[in-house]
């Protein structure tokens, strides 16, 4: 299991400290989560951020875009050296084209589905991605609790990518911590994204181990 720590929940009057944190764990990637206040209701952090971030972690970035146009910000994301750009289904118009943008910007492309979007809206496209995220809250806040249904919804996932061929790996955010992040690797998800589970933490180097399922 891959576990992607979320850099929303840590602490923004002094990231370095959490992202050495990162660096030192045994986390498989940095989760970014680009709010912009249209396509969710909250606003988080703009590239100038990554762009230090990207300086300092030693870990492969996780772009998550929870913005309108994400088309229009692949060579931004291409340029923090980012392993993902993830945009959201329900977001972009244009998903293919968006893919392909990403493909031939040197990343691996990934399509995030909200908590009431069906997985088969990605039927026609799950062959060329590298990753789906699926929320498992409502994308705008952290902390909130985890929707249960997001279980079954990896599952019937699973199957789809399987039956295809696909190689696009299933990552799953919000809510998670060591009871739901077990539920979803037995129901085959590959990447658990934690935001508070990791930075609220007392030893928040156990909480990313304890993922590692």
């Amino acid at each position: 299991m891959q576990v992607s720590p979320s850099l929303l929940s840590a602490n923004f009057a002094n990231l370095t400290p959490d992202i050495e944190m990162i660096n030192r764990s045994e986390a498989d990637l940095l989760h970014l989560d680009v709010m912009d206040g249209v396509f969710v209701p909250n606003i988080s952090f703009g590239f100038p951020v990554m762009q230090d971030v990207s300086r300092i972690c030693k870990k492969p970035l996780d772009v998550h875009l929870m913005i309108v146009e994400p088309q229009n910000w692949v060579s931004q994301v291409r340029d923090l050296n980012a392993e993902y750009m993830v945009f959201h289904q329900e977001a972009c118009t244009h998903i293919h084209r968006t893919v392909q943008a990403i493909h031939n910007a040197g990343m691996k492309a990934g399509v995030s589905l909200c908590p009431a979007t069906p997985i088969t809206t990605l039927e026609d496209i799950i062959f060329d991605l590298d990753q789906v995220l699926l929320m498992s809250v409502n994308p705008g806040f952290g902390g909130q609790p985890f929707i249960y249904n997001t279980v079954e919804k990896v599952k019937r996932l699973r199957n789809m990518i399987d039956a295809c061929g696909s190689k696009a790996l299933i990552n799953v955010d919000g809510g998670v911590n060591a009871e739901t992040g077990r539920m979803l690797a037995e129901a085959g998800a590959d990447i658990l994204v934690a935001g508070s589970y990791v930075f609220k933490a007392a030893d928040p180097e156990a909480a990313i181990r304890s993922l590692k399922f």
